[in-house]
């Protein structure tokens, strides 16, 4: 039974997976900025893929989060890596990206991908379109953030380990035990990754993912000392 009360060191504002869903984070921002002055903001990961404005998303969030570094951070998702991968080795992860949502992205960027087009020359077009400095800077993602006893990740985390000492895999694709077995150190998990129908808090674990790319519903959570409330697209 998980039973500590939730209380981060400052308060602040989780958004879930946006999938290039830009129109649904330009409203979440603008409800959040509207309600608080001085606004901390967590983004979960997976930005890109599925939806169709991965390149107004990236762009934008890039562009924040040079800007303000420590009061709106941005998490990797396993999109976000799984393009990263395939800017580095377009050859082995190309068919892999593109079955996950990656092709929503390149059309975002303006790139086709045709029968004869090898996976390298789209790489290469992708590469020139999104510029240097993005590139490097989603190599640079941070895989978790805590204030207090709330730590923020994408996909989840062993519940046998500390945060900070979880592998790389289990903060972006998840882990088997995370679900169904509450941590004993007394530190909720935010996340993302996997759909629900709406979020959810429950034996420390807060759930935001609510499938923007499909249901048109982008979720945030603002996480304060004992308690935390939602507000959505669809509110």
């Amino acid at each position: 039974m998980f039973d500590a009360p939730i209380a981060p060191a400052r308060s602040f504002f989780a958004i879930g997976d946006i999938h290039g869903d830009y129109v649904g984070m330009d409203q979440i921002l603008n409800r959040i900025q509207d309600s608080h002055d001085d606004p901390m903001v967590i983004c979960v990961g997976d930005y890109v893929d599925r939806g169709e404005r991965s390149a107004e998303v990236l762009g934008w969030l890039h562009h924040v989060n040079t800007l303000y570094p420590d009061d709106f951070v941005c998490l990797l998702g396993n999109h976000e890596q799984m393009l990263v991968q395939f800017l580095r080795d377009p050859e082995a992860q190309g068919d892999r990206w593109l079955a996950f949502g990656g092709l929503q992205t390149l059309q975002s960027y303006r790139v086709r991908k045709d029968a004869q087009t090898s996976m390298s020359d789209v790489r290469d077009q992708l590469a020139e379109a999104m510029g240097d400095d993005l590139i490097e800077w989603l190599e640079r993602l941070p895989l978790h953030w805590q204030s207090g006893n709330v730590a923020v990740t994408h996909a989840g985390a062993d519940p046998a380990l500390p945060i900070a000492d979880q592998p790389r895999r289990n903060l972006i694709w998840g882990h088997p035990d995370f679900a169904t077995t509450p941590r004993e150190d007394g530190v909720w998990v935010v996340h993302g990754h996997t759909i629900v129908e709406t979020p959810q808090v429950q034996n420390g674990r807060i759930a935001i993912d609510t499938g923007a790319y499909v249901t048109g519903r982008l979720t945030a959570a603002l996480v304060y000392d004992g308690g935390v409330e939602f507000i959505s697209t669809r509110d």
